[in-house]
């Protein structure tokens, strides 16, 4: 199988039913000509035209350039929001005419999550959903016209969708253009003193200004100023400013005694809030608080071996993963670890690289959560990937799985077997992914997405294809049916299938012939045009 035939798309991967129509599986089609595509974006085929744009990794020469430049909107917003085809060709539409493609290009594309949604506490009760995968860096060129071009609405989209590279926001102090250098501001705390110094001399005033802005939240009179009169009002503005400033001990005490909601949780977030405050925060009776108090680096030694011994197994966890702790310090506290994870891929490209030394402890710890940490980082030398491979932590193995360059063929598909998480099928798009031979081991799986392995074996058997397209299982099914190795005459019976004629159409192995009969006719010399203007 080519390397092109091989990489799984979202209308070919385990899970994935794909389109309905006969034209929506042409558009997925990985065999379909140029010419065929470009005959799908005329007016009379718009309804293949969200399967082309938004669902396609890949288009023939000529193609993706017609999509570009094609004079319907709902053509071009719909590759805007593709998450499968590489970002630069979502880039060509930077100077879009039209503000919506435009404002969607800022946004992420659909069916993405950012390194902030891995690390939102809301995740544990609300999952991401099966299918959703890393959002991905727009190339920096098209960042930096979005950043010196597009309005501050479009601005503030692209900056929270993820799609900006760690290092691009590191540079934001060095850039030439004013507008770019004030966004630095909002990393102050990121910034070394150099380079805070030089954003509050900078040469443009509104540089000079937003720098202030954010200096002054590190002046605890100036907050408590900010914040206004007691007693506080509980507000967005205020909420802020209690987690992320610089607290006067006024303040602290008033909002100790306020009674605003979730007062004490804030105060166990804020990193200027006293040592004898914290101690108190420490024996708060909501267990969330205790641990945010866990997580704070400045935490006494009394304090973590206080909560060591937490009531509350969350709480007993986070002391048990802090810097400092020896492996048998660690041991001794009894922690959880849970299997119920999503463990997926990380958008590596948002923070910055791990400290290969500290990955390298993590590797070698004993606690599992710290060889988790371990089994994310993409850089992590072979020898420890190798090790974690065969770690007896079920999610250290799909971490690594998952993030590792280099995960072994056999550790993706134990992956993918030993855990359905929401990311399942993402596994297989990884070229590593053995597929050889799954036909015979899983095409009577007795679970679905098990015997949906069997579609990926570019060697399996036709009669096995054929049953297959039989399954209970709409996606297995559906997969069986886009399998080159099916019967043609069980190929050419599918495609007069009402729910299987789509995917029956996105098979690779249908003929030419076949595929612009679908469209009502055959090719004729307007096509074959077509077809030469888009290999040119």
């Amino acid at each position: 199988m080519t390397e092109t035939g091989r990489r799984t798309r979202e209308s070919d991967r385990p899970g994935a039913v794909g389109a309905t129509t006969a034209p929506g599986g042409l558009a997925l089609n990985p065999a379909a000509p140029a010419a065929l595509l470009l005959r799908l974006l005329r007016p009379e085929h718009a309804g293949a035209w969200p399967a082309l744009a938004r669902r396609r990794a890949e288009f023939p020469p000529g193609v993706l350039a017609a999509v570009v430049a094609h004079p319907h909107r709902d053509v071009r917003a719909a590759l805007a929001r593709n998450p499968h085809v590489d970002p630069a060709a979502r880039g060509l539409l930077v100077d879009d005419p039209d503000p919506l493609v435009r404002a969607l290009l800022c946004g992420p594309p659909r069916g993405t999550y950012t390194a902030a949604a891995t690390r939102s506490p809301a995740r544990a009760h609300h999952p991401l959903p099966a299918g959703a995968r890393p959002v991905r860096p727009l190339p920096d060129d098209v960042i930096d016209r979005v950043l010196t071009t597009y309005d501050d609405e479009s601005v503030a989209e692209l900056i929270v969708s993820g799609q900006i590279p760690y290092r691009v926001r590191r540079a934001y102090g060095s850039h030439p253009s004013p507008r770019v250098r004030r966004l630095a501001a909002g990393r102050w705390e990121h910034l070394s003193e150099d380079e805070r110094a030089a954003l509050l001399a900078d040469p443009d005033a509104e540089v000079r200004e937003s720098a202030r802005t954010r200096f002054s939240q590190d002046d605890a009179e100036a907050v408590e100023a900010r914040l206004g009169p007691f007693p506080l009002t509980a507000s967005h503005a205020t909420a802020l400013a209690l987690v992320e400033f610089r607290l006067s001990r006024r303040v602290v005490d008033h909002v100790l005694e306020s009674g605003l909601p979730g007062a004490a949780w804030m105060l166990a977030h804020n990193r200027t809030t006293p040592p004898d405050v914290v101690a108190v925060l420490a024996g708060d009776p909501d267990p969330r608080v205790r641990r945010e108090v866990a997580r704070r680096e400045d935490l006494a030694p009394g304090l973590v071996a206080s909560l060591a011994h937490d009531p509350d197994v969350r709480v007993r966890t986070e002391i048990s993963v802090r810097p400092g702790l020896g492996e048998d310090e660690r041991a001794a506290i009894d922690h959880a670890t849970d299997t119920g994870e999503d463990f997926g891929p990380f958008p590596h490209h948002e923070d910055p690289a791990p400290d290969p030394a500290l990955s390298a402890a993590h590797a070698r710890s004993r606690h599992p959560l710290l060889r988790r940490r371990a089994a994310r980082d993409p850089a992590l030398p072979a020898p420890l990937a190798a090790l974690l491979a065969r770690d007896d932590d079920l999610g250290v193995r799909v971490l690594l799985a998952h993030n590792h360059p280099a995960a072994p063929p056999e550790l993706l598909l134990r992956a993918y077997l030993e855990h359905p998480g929401a990311h399942r099928g993402l596994l297989t798009e990884n070229p590593r992914f053995p597929v050889a031979g799954l036909g015979a081991r899983f095409a009577a799986a007795d679970e679905p997405d098990v015997r949906l392995l069997a579609t990926l074996d570019p060697g399996l058997a036709p009669a096995a294809a054929d049953r297959l397209t039989r399954d209970t299982a709409p996606a297995v099914r559906a997969a069986a049916a886009r399998h080159p190795r099916l019967p043609a005459a069980r190929l050419s019976a599918l495609l007069d299938d009402g729910e299987l004629r789509g995917a029956a159409a996105a098979n690779p192995a249908l003929p030419e012939s076949a595929m612009y009969a679908l469209l009502g006719g055959g090719e004729g010399p307007e096509d074959r045009r077509e077809d030469g203007l888009a290999a040119s």
